[in-house]
Order: C-alpha cells, then sequence, then structure tokens
C-alpha cells in the first residue's frame, strides 16, 4: 500500500496536478485540474498507482477490469495485469455507454470498475449500469484520484489510491470568473461549451 506522500510525489512527478481556471467534464469550474492521463505517459508511474489500486480489490475475485474509454482504457488493462485478469472498456455510441469490439459481460461475471479521476462519476455510473443490466456483477468501483475526498457514493465498495477535496463551482458562482484574470481552459476529453 502506497502511503499520501509516496503517491503526491508520483502525481508531482508526473505532471498530474494544474493550477488555474478549469471546466470539468461536470461543467463546473475549478481552481485545480489532476490530469491523470499523464499517468499513463510512463509506465513507472501507471505501474506502482494501479497496483496500489489492484491490492485494495485483491480479495474481491474480480473476473474482468472495465473502465470507460478514453481516459480509463490503458489503466483498466493496467489494474487487470495487476489482478491476472481480463479487462475491456465501454465507449460512447449514440451519447450513451456501450460495450462493442467484442467485449461482453455475462450473468454472474465479477467486474471491478475503474477510472482514472472521479469527480461527479457520471462515467463510471454509466458502465456500472451497463454491467448490471447484462447481469454482471460490480464488486466495486476504484479510481487512481477520487476528487471529492471520500464524499461519493455508489452503493458499491468504492476506493481510491488518492483522496483529496478539490474545489469546484457551477459557472453563476465561480470566484474565479467573477475576477476575470484566469482564461477557462478545458483541459478534459469531453467537449463541452465554454461557459
Amino acid at each position: 500500500m502506497l502511503t499520501k506522500e509516496r503517491v503526491e510525489e508520483v502525481l508531482k512527478e508526473a505532471g498530474v496536478l494544474l493550477e488555474g481556471h478549469f471546466l470539468l467534464t461536470s461543467g463546473k469550474h475549478s481552481n485545480r485540474y489532476l490530469q491523470c492521463a499523464k499517468i499513463f505517459r510512463n509506465t513507472k508511474y501507471s505501474e506502482e498507482l494501479c497496483a496500489d489500486l489492484a491490492s485494495k480489490f485483491a480479495q474481491d475475485h474480480v473476473d474482468v477490469v472495465i473502465g470507460p474509454a478514453m481516459g480509463a482504457v490503458q489503466m483498466a488493462y493496467e489494474v487487470s495485469r495487476s489482478l491476472g485478469c481480463e479487462n475491456f472498456f465501454a465507449e460512447r455510441e449514440d451519447g450513451k455507454m456501450v460495450l462493442r469490439r467484442g467485449f461482453e459481460v455475462t450473468p454472474g461475471m465479477r467486474c471491478l470498475l475503474v477510472e482514472d479521476v472521479v469527480t461527479t462519476g457520471g462515467s463510471v455510473v454509466e458502465v456500472k449500469e451497463l454491467v448490471e443490466k447484462a447481469g454482471g456483477i460490480v464488486v466495486g468501483i476504484g479510481s487512481i484520484v477520487d476528487r471529492t475526498g471520500g464524499e461519493i457514493q455508489f452503493g458499491v465498495p468504492y476506493r481510491a489510491v488518492y483522496s483529496v477535496k478539490v474545489e469546484a463551482w457551477q459557472s453563476e458562482d465561480c470566484p474565479l470568473c467573477k475576477e476575470g484574470k484566469l482564461p477557462l481552459v478545458k483541459p478534459g476529453s469531453r467537449k463541452l461549451p465554454m461557459k
């Protein structure tokens, strides 16, 4: 199990933590952004962090690790490698998460869902519903970063390598917008209207 200090060291070294004025996937604004995709630029970061996450679910008898595309494709692979099981990813089709490319959840399949960073949990909740509808069992949800500081609940065990409370505001309440000093930046993968 990694210490919080070691995780912070890895995140800083990987250039994950950004400061500024950011538009999050949720539509909220924040003064900090965790660009977790940078973890996967170098296997020395992803292997260490994903192995730590996998260890948190080692006793759960996981059949498959599933991550929503794009952010958790590599992560699902790396966590499954540590657990010694299969992995696949869900992707958007006509605006909703689906399994394609021959990936299939069968009844009773024990699934661990992973996401690089959880803010609202929207994508992973969509994957959870997809798995449950197919008859799979969601044994848990894991992330490298939990931006809610442990406040989010999924109805299944949720474990993160690093948990931190990062402030986020509705656009109309954003103090950075009111100051008008920093431009709003959308660093994530989803295209959203800037507001």
